[in-house]
């Protein structure tokens, strides 16, 4: 792949992204993100098959950018707490920086297709499992060094943890705050986590 076809093809995919993320899959046209891109229609086909094949593409991207950002936040040699406090403030930076704009990839997407593409369904599934794989180890790590309760599933809590953080991307979105964001995670800390 020449280094002008990765650019052309990475261009549309982060454009996609971010207009998606901002009006959802079904309402962001192929004209609209070629006109955002400066990309000739053409080009458009030439990287992708059809607007579903783009669509899965701009999943991929996004996962593999978010879990590099997971890696960074959740796998350093911090206490585990601290690093699940780091994701946490991330996500407050992130939903701030857009003026609550966007929320989750993923989540909006989950929301928006789920119950329309088993395939869209399958993969967005595949990457939240991934996520709460990702927490789960987090957890494990707290639970291990006696930051948490002995008794406590993991798996479940990292599960329980990454849907109730996707509710509170959302609240974010409607009420323009981070405060349901905050509210999630002082909680959690408070009352789940003890």
């Amino acid at each position: 792949m020449t280094s002008k076809h990765a650019t052309t093809r990475d261009t549309l995919i982060q454009v996609g992204a971010e207009l998606i993320a901002e009006q959802g899959y079904h309402a962001t046209g192929i004209n609209a993100v070629l006109k955002a891109s400066a990309v000739p229609k053409g080009s458009f086909y030439h990287y992708f098959s059809s607007k579903e094949d783009f669509g899965l593409a701009v999943i991929e991207a996004f996962a593999d950018t978010y879990e590099q950002r997971l890696d960074e936040l959740l796998d350093d040699d911090r206490p585990p707490l601290e690093r699940l406090q780091r994701f946490f403030a991330a996500g407050r930076a992130d939903m701030a920086d857009c003026d609550h704009s966007r929320g989750c990839l993923i989540g909006n997407l989950g929301q928006e297709l789920s119950a329309r593409n088993a395939l869209f369904r399958e993969r967005l599934d595949g990457i939240l499992k991934e996520w709460e794989r990702r927490l789960a180890v987090c957890l494990e790590q707290a639970r291990s060094a006696g930051d948490i309760a002995p008794d406590t599933d993991s798996e479940a809590l990292a599960s329980f943890i990454l849907a109730g953080w996707q509710g509170a991307l959302l609240r974010a979105k409607t009420l323009k705050s981070v405060t349901p964001m905050q509210h999630f995670e002082d909680i959690l800390f408070a009352r789940v986590l003890r």
